[in-house]
């Protein structure tokens, strides 16, 4: 594969420029921006174009500017992908709240599923996986941290309230195919005990569960009024994986629903 020095001398033929025309037309925006920094002496680009030097980002700024390159294509060039800068900053945790400082310019893609089966009842909790028809790429790099497509997820129906407040009706989750194996134990509070998603005849369920010998208890969380379901396992019902991710729309309105769904 063709280095980024190489493509940066491929550009400057292009226009036709000498190494001369190129320092004198750093050296003006140096002039411009009050800073030497941005200035490339003819020793420094043949580095550049001929050694593999990498250029500092005053001088990057300045090839760009004057061989009319996208910067950040550039940066691409040199192995620093502004698109995943999100996802990055995502997969490193800060303990204190705090707001994103990433701008209009940082826009990336994920891989998000363009084409649902028209078929899909959005009013209970369905296995979006298996109704996908076609994926693509839209630009929404803060989704990057998933993996979306090599993951399962799911939707939580409309008239699902098992697990009310902790997912609300209507939420997207993200499923680990990996985890699923019911744990009876082993988490100090309610939003630390794992969730699962299942399937069983009638169709999908979520919720908290507990593993007697032959028998899997699916036990929705108190507040949401619904009582809980005993299924016959493995016969009956097939653990998908737990659920690792959610989003979801916090509709105050909801809270004010007439009447309790069963999941």
């Amino acid at each position: 594969m063709e280095d980024a020095g190489h493509r940066l001398k491929r550009a400057r033929e292009r226009l036709n420029l000498r190494y001369r025309d190129v320092e004198q037309a750093s050296n003006r925006i140096a002039e411009l921006r009050q800073n030497k920094e941005f200035s490339i002496a003819l020793s420094r680009l043949s580095d550049i174009e001929n050694k593999g030097t990498v250029p500092t980002i005053y001088r990057l700024y300045s090839l760009c500017a004057i061989y009319r390159l996208d910067l950040t294509q550039v940066l691409e060039w040199y192995g620093v992908d502004l698109a995943v800068l999100p996802a990055e900053a995502a997969a490193l945790p800060l303990e204190d709240t705090h707001l994103l400082g990433f701008g209009p310019a940082i826009h990336g893609e994920v891989q998000v599923p363009l084409v649902i089966d028209p078929g899909v009842d959005l009013s209970q909790t369905t296995y979006l996986s298996r109704a996908i028809r076609r994926w693509g790429r839209l630009p929404l790099s803060l989704l990057n941290a998933v993996d979306l497509m090599h993951h399962r997820y799911a939707f939580v129906g409309s008239e699902d309230w098992f697990m009310y407040p902790i997912l609300q009706p209507g939420a997207l989750v993200l499923i680990d195919e990996s985890r699923r194996k019911i744990v009876n134990s082993g988490w100090n509070n309610e939003f630390d005990r794992p969730i699962y998603f299942l399937e069983h005849r009638g169709g999908c369920v979520v919720g908290w569960c507990t593993l007697n010998g032959g028998q899997l208890v699916l036990q929705p969380h108190p507040a949401s009024q619904c009582s809980p379901v005993v299924y016959a396992h493995p016969s009956e019902i097939d653990v998908i994986g737990q659920v690792s991710g959610v989003a979801m729309i916090l509709d105050q309105g909801k809270r004010r629903r007439t009447r309790v769904g069963a999941g």
